[in-house]
């Protein structure tokens, strides 16, 4: 319990921003987990949708703070060279 009005202001106030920044990841994830899925079934044209999609909602959180910049350039670059790499295989 806070002993201060204003440190239980800014308890409740850390509560709320964890609980929005916990969904801010969760759906990250479940985008990067998309493009993961359809790259290891090998269907292109999935993958690169997925990835379409995927890439804005990286820069936003990137952008909010979510995570790191150099973290968002390391999973576009990685999820690019997976979907990439499957169409020249050729799928």
């Amino acid at each position: 319990m806070a002993n201060s009005p204003s440190a239980g202001k800014r308890a409740r106030q850390a509560e709320k921003r964890r609980a929005h920044n916990q969904s801010r990841r969760s759906a990250l994830r479940t985008a990067i987990k998309k493009v993961v899925r359809a790259v290891v079934s090998k269907d292109q044209d999935a993958a690169a949708t997925a990835y379409r999609s995927a890439v804005p909602v990286i820069d936003r959180m990137a952008t909010k703070g979510i995570i790191h910049k150099n973290k968002a350039a390391r999973h576009k670059r990685r999820l690019h060279v997976a979907v990439s790499a499957l169409g020249a295989t050729g799928g």
